[in-house]
């Protein structure tokens, strides 16, 4: 088609606005706002102070002296989404403030109310999730400097100290160094859909690309995060009440429902990247990791989860490289599968690290000093499983072997 004939260009097949995702930081959200309209301000003070009142133990009864607010001065989803990561951080205090012996069974409706009525409206479960902790946890600390972790800070803490605030931050690195794979995807079907096997071929090479440098961005985590403190301070916060020994029963939300409800912990399993890249490449996980991998898309924000399932509904990929007999497709087909491989291998090691081996010195630790007050317990209610509830290793190793068997043999 010549420029200038009066005719447009088809729309692209996945128009990337149409499901919130942004063109320069992907699933991120864009610049996320860092203050709420005046009403909310009980809400924000606390959210402020939850490494000190958790501390001090004295988180609990702030929130029981807090008012209940209403939800109908929040405006945008930008306000929404502040409001959700607030109250998501000021339940996992709430809830964790005493470690997994002292949990609660009741979230006071003066939290849950407006709780689930935001997150009703994002299409979120009212629990810390990767949407919350990552996507909209963070801001430039000079506005118009670069998105790197020098100029970067989070909105609201936990506690954790340098090494929690590090471990947003490099997860926030490896979903920026996806986007240019996400936009890729677009490409590749869009192409597919054209029979353009110049643009295909490219968007595979950029697709490789954007997924070896995730894999780059996820080595900093050994710079910024260390592994006893994540396994003994951090992990619990992030931890939910589905599948987990500690609160067996789930937590009843006052207000909302007389009975417990249960909701998985935040979980890397809730990032859209992977799951977008699994369905472009036709990734067929076995029974058990799919069903965990689709019910940890109701913790997604509701555009990214409908983007994943358009790539499900597009034509495949895969049949596409195979019946073109491009040699050059099917090499850097292979080489998305490949470095997606090497991602999920390279997350197997920084689990061990950052749980087995930790666990392991965290034992050894107690048993040399005794069991006295002064030694801290880590939690142990989720040893051998991951925030989210999966059976971690197992998991990991299963999906990252499924994404090997994804290559295509000469």
């Amino acid at each position: 088609m010549e420029a200038g004939d009066g005719t447009e260009e088809p729309p692209l097949p996945l128009a990337l606005s149409r499901f919130h995702v942004s063109q320069e930081f992907g699933f991120l959200l864009p610049d996320p706002l860092t203050e709420l309209p005046a009403p909310y301000g009980p809400w924000m003070e606390i959210a402020h102070e939850l490494p000190q009142l958790i501390a001090s133990h004295q988180l609990r009864s702030r929130v029981h002296q807090m008012p209940q607010l209403s939800t109908q001065h929040l405006r945008g989803r930008e306000e929404l989404h502040l409001a959700h990561l607030v109250l998501s951080f000021i339940t996992m205090g709430y809830v964790w403030q005493e470690g997994e012996e002292g949990t609660v069974q009741v979230l006071p409706r003066n939290i849950a109310v407006p709780y689930w009525e935001v997150s009703e409206a994002l299409g979120l479960q009212p629990i810390l999730s990767h949407a919350d902790f990552v996507l909209a946890n963070w801001r430039r600390k000079d506005p118009n400097g670069p998105l790197e972790i020098e100029n970067l800070d989070t909105i609201f803490k936990l506690p954790g100290g340098e090494s929690l605030q590090g471990f947003i931050l490099v997860t926030l690195l490896v979903e920026k160094a996806a986007v240019p794979g996400i936009k890729a995807i677009v490409r590749a079907l869009h192409a597919i859909l054209q029979g353009d096997e110049e643009t295909l071929h490219r968007a595979l090479e950029e697709l490789a690309g954007a997924i070896e440098a995730m894999g780059e961005a996820l080595r900093r985590m050994h710079d910024y995060v260390d592994p006893a403190v994540f396994y003994a301070v951090i992990r619990i916060f992030l931890s939910g009440w589905k599948d987990n020994p500690a609160m067996p029963d789930g937590l009843i939300y006052e207000g909302v429902s007389e009975e417990p409800m249960a909701f998985s912990g935040g979980s890397a399993a809730q990032s859209t990247v992977l799951h977008a890249f699994d369905e472009l490449l036709g990734i067929h996980h076995s029974e058990d990791c799919t069903a965990f991998l689709h019910r940890m898309r109701d913790y997604m924000p509701r555009p990214h989860r409908a983007f994943v399932e358009e790539i499900h509904r597009a034509p495949s990929l895969r049949q596409h490289v195979l019946s073109s007999g491009a040699l050059r497709l099917r090499v850097a087909f292979n080489r998305c599968v490949s470095a997606l491989t090497d991602f999920r291998s390279y997350h197997i090691t920084i689990v061990t690290k950052y749980i087995t081996v930790a666990a392991a010195k965290a034992k050894a630790r107690r048993a040399e000093l005794g069991a006295g007050p002064a030694v801290a317990k880590p939690p142990s209610a989720l040893e051998a499983k991951g925030t989210g509830g999966s059976h971690i290793f197992s998991f990991l190793k299963s999906i990252r072997d499924t994404t090997r068997e994804g290559m295509i043999s000469a």
